[in-house]
């Protein structure tokens, strides 16, 4: 099953995809629907286009955002780091995130922009020292995120956050696509960026250091993880920091961050807003 959150002329809505149609699910996102419980959609519910569907973020008011460095072997290998023995979390917020179709704003304040497809769990199901079998129940899908990262501002500290939180800088989306449709809770597809056309990553979600049931099981030791949250897996090899010379995001270009079987974000990189 693939669910998301769409902006409508009376505000966001919950849907559930049927074909080519977009079934209400009777909630204003996805973050509330899963807080019911997942309820299924009423008979006779709204239905709406996908073509020319505007695309919220998944969830666009999670509780938390939990977001993991180096997880990929490789990229870990190109920043010059060793293997590590336990996840790197950092957070983002609410505010940071966009729909999978946003144009994203170039801050002014830095010439050091970059992308970062990312594999995010959605927790469905409220847990804390989760392990097992009800780490697993607890993950409602898998969606696609670029993890915009500032780097200048990133790397002014040995603590990355401020060049993880810019406001509006995240697409999230399109699509919550249900473990079944993926190989289960540690699915192994195929994650890439391009940028105009050009691809900058390509790796395997099946790689993952820590997979998806790790994470929930280490996150919900530290905090409770409530539906709706978000925990982003990390990036693999081929950002533009990594690269001699670098490469950052200028302006004008068109960036997609794609997971197989998940779907895409495609996004314009803009210098106003």
């Amino acid at each position: 099953m693939k669910l998301a959150t769409i902006r409508t002329a009376s505000g966001t809505r919950a849907v559930r995809l049927d074909g080519e149609a977009l079934v209400d699910l009777g909630y204003p996102d996805l973050g509330a629907w899963l807080a019911a419980g997942s309820p299924a959609a009423s008979a006779g519910a709204a239905a709406y286009s996908l073509e020319g569907a505007d695309f919220a973020p998944v969830v666009p008011n999670p509780s938390k955002i939990v977001c993991v460095g180096h997880n990929y072997t490789n990229h870990i290998k190109e920043m010059g780091r060793e293997l590590p023995s336990y996840p790197t979390l950092f957070p983002k917020f609410a505010d940071t995130l966009l729909g999978a179709n946003d144009p994203i704003v170039k801050p002014p304040e830095t010439d050091a922009l970059d992308w970062e497809v990312e594999l995010v769990i959605v927790i469905g199901r409220k847990v804390r020292r989760a392990r097992g079998t009800e780490a697993e129940a607890a993950i409602a899908g898998f969606t696609v995120m670029n993890d915009v990262s500032v780097r200048d501002w990133q790397f002014r500290t040995i603590e990355w956050t401020q060049g993880k939180i810019w406001d509006s800088s995240t697409p999230v989306g399109p699509f919550v696509t249900t473990p079944d449709e993926v190989g289960g809770v540690r699915p192994a597809l195929v994650v890439s960026t391009t940028v105009d056309g050009q691809v900058m990553q390509s790796d395997n979600t099946g790689t993952l250091l820590f997979d998806p049931v790790f994470l929930v099981e280490y996150i919900s030791t530290l905090i409770t993880l409530h539906p709706g949250d978000l925990i982003a897996t990390g990036t693999p090899a081929g950002v533009g920091h990594a690269r001699d010379p670098k490469v950052y995001l200028v302006g004008g270009e068109t960036v997609v961050t794609q997971i197989e079987g998940l779907g895409r974000c495609t996004n314009t990189i803009v210098t106003d807003a």
